[in-house]
């Protein structure tokens, strides 16, 4: 179905949410309309706070907001679904609008597997009566849906509608999306393996990053048998090259909490959490959490490129965040923000030196601004997830 015709069969004013690679031609349809103006289109940190939002719209208009999200956003909105929207308590109607990742029968990353199996599951636990769009539905049956659902509206009750892949579409060239900064992502990840020690322990966010990171550590191992040209598949030695990772494929936001939980654990290794912008923001209460912590051997890293990259590249509004004195009021102990190869290898050294001193208590916050973009033949860790947290627990018990 066309984005367009989708939209006005919707016929909402307000839309919010946390972009979603399914609903990328939903998000590119409301940037061309409402470019930054708040008041009809909010790209969110999280989506409970677009649950929130949607709810403010309500009380100040007494309309029906729409809430989009990739399906594993609804853990995040459960919360305020049930603690704000629910007929028990306030009856604050909403139209959800739910990218359907881990689709049975359709192929896709570990992470949305199950998510996928229990979408419309944990909507209807909700009270919330889910509408799927395919790529074979009809505008008259969203229609005919859409007419349902403003009943359920007029009970205070919400909707959703479950977007399955390559539902919606659109006749326009997607948006790019871009910044000044020069360095790459991969590039700057490289730097960073290359200018730590090897025992270095490294948690790494979810999305491009990950798979970035996967893909440099065999290329720094030299994976290649020069002897005779050919491929090694010792599967012993691919494990030891990845065992000091924990690629936290799914869970976004969350991979610094993560890192923590081993930091305090462990005083004795050094834990690195390589965080994107759009992870950061999504549960930035974390930062305040590794601040307090006082630990000694932690180096919470964000990327910050300014975007979702994988899920389409769509703006965050780190642009606009100082990270840097958000962590200094947070209170870790020192902070770099870097833009260069040249900056950022004096920064990683500092830490370096400094952290083997062992002197004074607190994390160290990094700040690496990145271009947008990344290879166009990035592959997908080639280890399991259960293979990659079995050989991690190993290598941290050694």
């Amino acid at each position: 179905m066309n984005v367009n015709d989708f939209r006005k069969v919707i016929g909402a004013n307000f839309y919010t949410g946390v972009p979603d690679s399914l609903l990328s031609v939903l998000c590119d349809s409301l940037i061309r309309e409402y470019g930054d103006d708040m008041t009809h289109h909010v790209i969110a940190a999280n989506e409970g706070n677009a649950v929130a939002l949607a709810a403010g719209y309500h009380l100040a208009t007494g309309k029906v907001g729409v809430v989009y999200m990739q399906n594993s956003g609804e853990g995040n909105a459960v919360n305020p679904i049930c603690s704000l929207l629910h007929p028990d308590v306030y009856g604050i109607p909403c139209l959800f609008v739910i990218g359907w990742r881990g689709e049975p029968g359709k192929k896709d990353e570990p992470q949305h597997v199950y998510q996928g199996k229990v979408t419309h599951q944990q909507m209807e636990v909700l009270g919330i009566k889910c509408f799927t769009l395919t790529s074979e539905t009809t505008v008259d049956e969203l229609k005919k849906a859409l007419t349902e659902f403003k009943d359920i509206f007029s009970r205070g009750q919400s909707a959703a509608i479950v977007v399955s892949k390559g539902a919606l579409t659109s006749d326009e060239t997607p948006l790019k999306f871009n910044n000044n900064c020069t360095l790459k992502r991969e590039q700057a990840l490289e730097l960073i393996l290359n200018n730590t020690s090897k025992e270095t322990v490294f948690v790494s966010t979810t999305g491009k990053t990950s798979r970035e990171l996967f893909e440099l550590r065999e290329k720094l191992a030299n994976f290649t048998d020069k002897s005779n040209n050919t491929e090694s598949n010792n599967s012993t030695l691919k494990n030891r090259i990845h065992e000091q990772d924990f690629l936290t494929v799914g869970s976004m936001g969350h991979a610094s909490s993560i890192a923590l939980g081993i930091a305090l654990q462990m005083p004795d290794r050094q834990i690195f959490c390589i965080d994107g912008d759009g992870a950061a923001l999504m549960h930035m209460g974390a930062m305040a959490t590794i601040g307090q912590s006082r630990v000694k051997n932690y180096v919470h890293i964000v990327i910050n490129n300014g975007a979702h990259e994988s899920v389409g590249g769509f703006p965050t509004t780190s642009t606009k965040v100082d990270f840097v004195s958000t962590a200094k009021n947070y209170g870790y102990r020192k902070i770099w923000s870097v833009t260069s190869e040249t900056e950022l290898i004096t920064a990683l050294k500092e830490i370096g030196s400094d952290s083997s001193k062992k002197t004074q208590s607190g994390a160290y916050f990094l700040e690496i601004k990145c271009s947008q973009g990344s290879r166009s033949d990035l592959g997908r860790p080639t280890l399991t997830a259960e293979q990659n947290k079995l050989n991690f627990m190993k290598m941290l018990q050694k």
